[in-house]
């Protein structure tokens, strides 16, 4: 598998997990929240944290008729795309504030921008990289783009086809751009458990030879942590302060304490990962002495017959293993033992 590198952040299969906190809509409009939010992912351990970057006027029309109106059983049903986006726009002013406070932390601030004007103005801002999301990934011409700034580039696959996925790449590398990252992402907030198909992270790993990670919109941490055990190595995962803030994307952001717990729980199945080996550790060596093993559990005299009766597999560990057991059956002691002797090979004539 691939890497590269955002900032001091190696990303790849033999580096930690990157997670990014995604901001989102959830500043709701208010620089002071959205400060207090972005240290609160800094407290809760994310890697990073990245905003979008977009105007209701560079994404749609202000129009009202049916094609423009959102429907269909989404969280945002009832309202306008403009209105929408009007809503969860973020003031492009605070982009370079943001990202003073973000690096002071010790944060890296990157954006989702959603058309090329956003990709100049974060250009000038000199993000680390980008992100491309799910309803962009048909965009391809945005894309290449986009990728032709050099920059590492991930890319959401919440409503590709394999051969959009395809393009997606293939645009990428056109630009001569291949610091390529694909996340697994499914298109449905909050996402129902039984559409997230995890079991997609490591096959977009061997078909595409990228990074490979989630952008998740489940409820609750339990599904980022899985995706870790098969090979994700970047987790994008909404933040908000209090999801009583309400918003667009609050049904399916977690608050401060979640995402903390989420970052300890990866973490952990990282350690936990590890690597092939059998060797055993050095803790497990010691405590062998609870398997079993060949003992003598009658005295026994000199020139006496072993046999089950005398000899029994117990625990310690600290005879012959019990594969022995009749080999040495019917075979003699060379002298008296008494019960409790471990059993060698020395003791039998």
């Amino acid at each position: 598998m691939m890497e590269f590198k955002i900032e001091d952040k190696t990303i790849g299969d033999k580096h930690p997990v990157f997670i990014i906190a995604e901001l989102s809509a959830n500043h709701l409009k208010r620089f002071d929240l959205a400060v207090k939010t972005i240290k609160a992912a800094k407290e809760a351990g994310a890697d990073a944290i990245k905003v979008q970057t977009l105007t209701p006027d560079t994404m749609t029309i202000n129009c009202n008729n049916n094609h423009f109106n959102i429907k269909g059983g989404t969280l945002w049903d009832g309202k306008s795309f403009y209105e929408l986006y009007s809503e969860t726009s973020m003031p492009w002013e605070w982009h370079k504030k943001l990202k003073k406070i973000a690096l002071k932390l010790g944060l890296i601030f990157f954006s989702t921008p959603y058309d090329k004007t956003a990709v100049d103005f974060l250009e000038k801002l000199k993000v680390p990289a980008y992100k491309v999301a799910s309803f962009e990934i048909t965009d391809t011409p945005f894309i290449e783009y986009t990728a032709s700034k050099g920059k590492p580039i991930i890319i959401s696959t919440g409503i590709a086809t394999l051969n959009e996925i395809k393009e997606a790449v293939n645009s990428c590398k056109k630009s001569g751009n291949k610091q390529i990252a694909l996340l697994k992402c499914t298109s449905a907030y909050p996402t129902p458990l039984e559409e997230v198909n995890l079991k997609t992270i490591p096959d977009l790993a061997k078909k595409f030879k990228t990074v490979v990670g989630l952008s998740d919109h489940t409820l609750g941490i339990s599904v980022p942590i899985a995706s870790v055990a098969l090979g994700a190595k970047i987790i994008e995962k909404h933040i908000i302060l209090d999801r009583e803030l309400g918003g667009p994307d609050a049904k399916f952001s977690l608050e401060p304490k979640e995402f903390k717990e989420m970052v300890k729980s990866v973490r952990e199945v990282e350690k936990a990962l590890g690597k092939v080996t059998y060797q055993l550790a050095e803790k497990v060596k010691k405590n062998r002495k609870f398997a079993r093993s060949l003992f003598i559990v009658e005295d026994v005299k000199a020139g006496e017959v072993l046999t089950k009766k005398n000899i029994r597999s117990i625990r310690p560990g600290d005879g012959l293993p019990p594969k022995y057991l009749n080999s040495i059956l019917g075979k003699k002691a060379v002298k008296g033992f008494k019960k409790g002797t471990p059993l060698r090979w020395d003791i039998i004539q």
